[in-house]
C-alpha cells in the first residue's frame, strides 16, 4: 500500500499590499478550519515532542494539535490554556520559527509544523463559537484563598504570573500604570499585527479566572511598593517591562520631527491615532520618513508611518538583512507594501533648517568585519563614505533600557550595571517576598520569554508562600 503523502505547509491568505497600506486592518486572516486540518495532519505526533521543549511556556502542543486532528478545536483551546493564559497573542507575535518550530523534527526533512498559525486558529475559533471563553476550575484551596498577592505592570509577563496565581487559588491584583492594560501588547504592537480587541479578550479571560485589575496606579510614584506590603500583600512580582527608549546621542537629536519608537507607536496605538479622525491624537504625518533600526519594533514603526500617510518611508539598518533581528514574516509583509530598505548605514547626524525642523539624515557607509571568537561580524564604518537621505520625519527603533521609576524607588534592591533588576531564573530578588521577571530583568526580548519568566515566578511565589506560611501542597 502507497504510504499517503504529507500535506504541504499552509500559508494562510493575507490582505492584499494595496488595500492594507491604508488601513489598520489585521494583514494576516489566520487558517481556514480546511487549512487548519491539513496543517494538523502534517504533526509527526513524535514520541517525545521536542517543540514543546522549545516553547518558554510548555504549550501541550502536541496534544492540542492532535485534538485539531479530531476536530475537537475547543478542546484544543481549553489544552492550550492549560500553560499559556494568552494563546490568540502568542499565536500572532511569537517568534516561533526560533523556538518551537525550530526544533521540530519534521523541519529536519521538510517545512517545520505552523505550531503558532495552530495556535491561533484554535483561539480564534474559540473566540467566534464562545461568547465568553472556557476557564478552568480555579482551586479553592481553603488555607490559600485570602492570601493577597500583587503584580505590578500587566504586560505578557504580569498577565502570565497573574493567572497562573488565580488558578492556584490566591488573591492576585495586577497594578497597571496606564489607563489600558496589556503593556506592550497595547501601546507597542500595531493593530495591523496584534488588534486591541484580541488583547482586551485576552485580559477579560484573566480577570473571570479572579484576578483584579487597578489601572492608573504607578508604582514608585502614586504608591510605593513597600504600601503594599503594608496593605497586605504577601508577595510582589514586578513585570514592568523596559520601557525606556535609547537614544542615538549624535548631533541634531533634538530637532523637529524626531521620535523614539516607543513615544511614535504609543500615541498611535495608546492615544489611537490610528483611529484618525475619530480620535485627533498629536502626531507628525511625515512624507519622507526614515526608521532607524532591524528589529520588530522598527519594523512596526515604519508600517504604521506608511498607513499614516507617508509618501516614502525607509528602513536604515547599520548591518545586513542576513542580521536583522525581525521577523522574516514581518520582513516579507513590509515589503509587499513598498517599504524601502537600506543597509550598511549608521546615521551621524540629524539636519535641520532655520527653525530646527528635520529635513535630512547624515549617514555613515559601514561594512561587516571578520567574523569575531563569538562568529558574529560588527559593523564599521568605511572610511570618508557618507550618505545623505532627505528625511521629515525620523524614528529611531534602537532598543529600550530599564525605566528606574520604579527601580530606584525601591530600598535593597539589587540592580545590575544597566539598571535591570537582578533576579535569578525563578525571579526571586534581592529583596524577600519581591519577585521580578521579563524585560526589567533580562532588557527588551519576546513576549513569549516574558511570559516564561511571569510563569517560573508564579511558581516561585507558590513555593515562597507555602513555605513561609508552612502550608501543605494541596493537588
Amino acid at each position: 500500500m502507497a504510504k499517503k503523502k504529507r500535506p504541504e505547509r499552509q500559508k494562510d491568505k493575507s490582505i492584499p499590499f494595496k488595500e492594507r497600506i491604508s488601513t489598520f486592518k489585521e494583514v494576516p486572516l489566520g487558517f481556514t478550519v480546511r487549512q487548519a486540518l491539513l496543517e494538523a495532519e502534517r504533526c509527526l505526533e513524535c514520541k517525545r515532542p521536542r517543540c514543546i521543549e522549545g516553547c518558554p511556556v510548555s504549550v501541550p502542543i502536541k496534544d492540542f494539535i492532535q485534538l485539531i486532528k479530531k476536530k475537537e478545536y475547543l478542546k484544543a483551546a481549553e489544552k492550550i490554556k492549560e500553560k499559556n493564559a494568552l494563546p490568540a497573542v502568542c499565536g500572532r507575535v511569537c517568534p516561533q520559527e526560533d523556538q518551537c518550530e525550530k526544533v521540530c523534527l519534521l523541519a529536519k526533512v521538510d517545512k517545520p509544523v505552523a505550531i503558532g498559525k495552530l495556535e491561533r486558529f484554535a483561539a480564534d475559533y474559540e473566540a467566534k463559537k464562545l461568547k465568553e471563553p472556557k476557564k478552568p476550575d480555579v482551586k479553592k484551596v481553603s488555607p490559600r484563598r485570602n492570601i493577597k498577592i500583587a503584580i505590578i505592570g500587566s504586560g505578557p509577563a504580569g498577565l502570565t504570573c497573574a493567572a497562573d496565581l488565580a488558578l492556584m487559588g490566591y488573591r492576585v491584583t495586577i497594578f497597571e500604570s496606564l489607563h489600558e492594560p496589556g503593556g506592550v501588547l497595547t501601546y507597542g504592537i500595531p493593530e495591523f499585527r496584534l488588534p486591541k480587541r484580541i488583547v482586551r479578550r485576552e485580559v477579560n479571560y484573566i480577570k473571570s479566572l479572579g484576578v483584579e485589575l487597578k489601572l492608573n496606579h504607578a508604582i514608585g510614584a502614586t504608591l510605593q511598593l513597600d504600601e503594599l506590603f503594608e496593605r497586605g500583600y504577601e508577595a510582589i512580582f514586578i513585570g514592568v517591562g523596559a520601557g525606556l527608549p535609547q537614544l542615538l546621542n549624535i548631533p541634531g537629536e533634538n530637532a523637529v520631527g524626531i521620535y523614539t519608537a516607543n513615544e511614535y507607536l504609543t500615541r498611535v496605538n495608546l492615544m489611537k491615532a490610528y483611529l484618525f479622525p475619530g480620535y485627533d491624537t498629536p502626531i507628525k504625518i511625515g512624507q519622507n520618513v526614515v526608521v532607524i533600526g532591524g528589529g520588530n519594533v522598527a519594523l512596526d514603526a515604519a508600517r504604521t508611518a506608511l498607513r499614516l500617510g507617508a509618501r516614502s518611508v525607509t528602513i536604515a539598518y547599520r548591518r545586513t538583512e542576513n542580521e536583522m533581528p525581525a521577523r522574516i514574516e514581518e520582513i516579507e509583509h513590509a515589503r509587499e507594501e513598498g517599504i524601502i530598505f537600506r543597509f550598511l548605514i549608521s546615521p551621524v547626524e540629524f539636519l535641520a533648517d532655520d527653525n530646527n525642523v528635520l529635513t535630512a539624515i547624515k549617514f555613515q557607509l559601514m561594512e561587516l568585519s571578520e567574523p569575531d571568537e563569538s562568529g558574529r561580524r560588527k559593523p564599521v564604518p568605511v572610511p570618508g563614505k557618507f550618505e545623505t537621505l532627505p528625511a521629515d520625519l525620523a524614528i529611531t527603533a534602537i532598543g529600550t533600557k530599564a525605566n528606574p521609576l520604579i527601580t530606584k524607588t525601591i530600598p535593597g534592591l539589587k540592580l545590575n550595571s544597566k539598571g535591570y533588576i537582578e533576579a535569578d531564573e525563578f525571579g526571586r530578588t534581592s529583596r524577600e517576598g519581591v519577585f521580578a521577571g521579563g524585560d526589567i530583568v533580562t532588557g527588551a526580548a519576546t513576549v513569549i520569554s516574558a511570559m516564561g519568566a511571569g510563569k517560573n515566578a508564579a511558581q516561585a511565589i507558590q513555593e515562597y508562600i507555602l513555605k513561609k506560611y508552612q502550608i501543605k501542597q494541596k493537588i
